[in-house]
């Protein structure tokens, strides 16, 4: 077997084997930042983008620290969403499949949408690991079907959008369930000021990896400008869709209503495109994930819900409808594309209201290219800053006025009124002149 650099850890062999498996071969920089101190036990904040191995950040250790003799769970893992926390149960499963039968880790998901009682049911026999969204696993400790009070690892993903979407009261009340020596392991792409409190609470000392990018966006993504100039942006994207040849692409808009409303004008078109937002029942989620996984689509419209934590695989394009109210959400968005050393391309439309927004991105280190979909052929423009930076030529009138008006030696209160009007007069006389010539 060939060897990878993960064997440096004192990781069960069954985990090198998925390793192995998995064609991992050198761990990232927070894997080598937080894997031994999750193997001690230690707790640890680890804060880097999507994309840079987070989630084997935690796996990989957890999985190797339960043991299966023991019958109980011994670790919780929560994320915001429910498509996050299937992914995670579902990395779970592929790496606990080389484990011999007589050593099997239970691991179970539990996410909102799904049925209760059903999953009250499967724990009369208790899960080694708890995979779930705060709400259920929280509901699911309440009825005291979930025991999770031996539990000394607790792993919080996605920490600063929980915060966003509300879920840290439940995080508290899971953690408040479990031992006072718990091992807390949160991973986030920031960490908020309103957080802090939180992670006091729970964590004394934590070791703490901040994992810079060398890039604030994947070094191989072409960002794109496209100016709507105050067309219809739908029949924009129309075009610009029709004139692409993605693999997979993302069209992200800001909110449920306005993806709703493209999704709707695109089938009037006759395009079938998915549609992803959590507006949709958990049912719809469910089906649309299973069809994009099996390829239905070509194009996805959502919203930033897919921006962070759902992995979806092969993006090659995605298309900002509008610029997201937070920056920041332009990085996670574009980081759905050029994965994995894969190159991507983010295109942007944007009118003159967006200027301030995307100087900030260009301090930021994206660097902007200005394209046109022109008769089916996409052309490159002038910069969109040309005209602001253009050196205006001294109006030859204006000098002429203001040699002809003087200034007098004693003046009165308006006078600058009256030089004004003095100005103009003179003015719209040489400029009848000069259209006079022309003539």
């Amino acid at each position: 077997m060939k060897q990878t650099k993960f064997d440096m850890y004192d990781l069960k062999p069954f985990i090198i084997e998925a390793v192995h498996q998995l064609g991992f071969y050198e761990p990232t920089d927070i894997q080598k930042r937080l894997i031994p101190s999750v193997l001690k036990g230690e707790s640890a904040i680890g804060q880097s983008q999507t994309g840079t191995g987070k989630t084997h950040a935690y796996l990989l250790p957890i999985l190797s620290r339960i043991d299966p003799e023991k019958k109980f769970v011994q670790a919780v893992i929560t994320a915001p969403t429910r498509e996050l926390a299937n992914q995670i149960h579902q990395e779970v499963l592929k790496i606990t499949k080389y484990l011999g039968p007589d050593e099997a880790i239970r691991s179970k998901c539990f996410i909102g949408g799904t049925d209760k009682q059903k999953s009250i049911d499967k724990l009369k026999t208790q899960p080694h690991l708890a995979v779930g969204t705060p709400g259920r696993i929280a509901d699911l400790i309440r009825e005291q079907a979930l025991d999770v009070h031996k539990a000394d690892s607790l792993v919080i993903d996605e920490a600063d959008l929980m915060l966003d979407m509300g879920f840290l009261e439940d995080v508290d009340f899971i953690g408040s369930n479990m031992p006072d020596n718990l091992q807390m392991l949160v991973f986030s792409a920031t960490i908020p000021e309103k957080l802090k409190p939180f992670l006091k609470k729970y964590m004394a000392n934590p070791k703490y990896a901040h994992v810079e990018p060398r890039h604030i966006t994947a070094e191989k993504i072409e960002h794109v400008l496209i100016p709507s100039r105050h067309r219809d942006k739908h029949q924009l994207l129309f075009e610009v869709m029709t004139h692409l040849n993605p693999y997979l692409a993302i069209v992200f808009a800001n909110t449920k209503t306005t993806a709703d409303e493209i999704a709707a004008f695109l089938a009037d078109k006759g395009m079938k495109v998915g549609l992803l937002h959590g507006g949709l029942t958990p049912r719809e989620r469910k089906k649309v994930m299973k069809q994009i996984g099996d390829l239905e689509f070509t194009y996805i419209i959502a919203t930033d819900l897919a921006a962070r934590g759902i992995d979806i695989k092969g993006v090659s394009h995605v298309i900002n409808y509008e610029l997201p109210e937070d920056l920041d959400f332009y990085v996670h968005r574009v980081g759905r594309t050029a994965r994995a050393g894969t190159s991507g391309t983010a295109m942007t439309f944007y009118d003159t209201s967006d200027e301030d927004a995307l100087v900030k991105l260009e301090q930021m280190g994206i660097v902007f290219e200005n394209m046109r979909l022109e008769k089916g052929e996409w052309k490159k423009i002038e910069d969109r800053k040309r005209r602001q930076n253009r050196k205006r030529t001294p109006d030859e009138t204006d000098e002429i006025a203001k040699r002809l008006v003087k200034k007098p030696k004693k003046v009165k209160p308006g006078y600058k009124k009256k030089m004004k009007t003095e100005i103009n007069k003179i003015k719209r006389q040489q400029k009848r002149k000069q259209f006079k010539k022309g003539k």
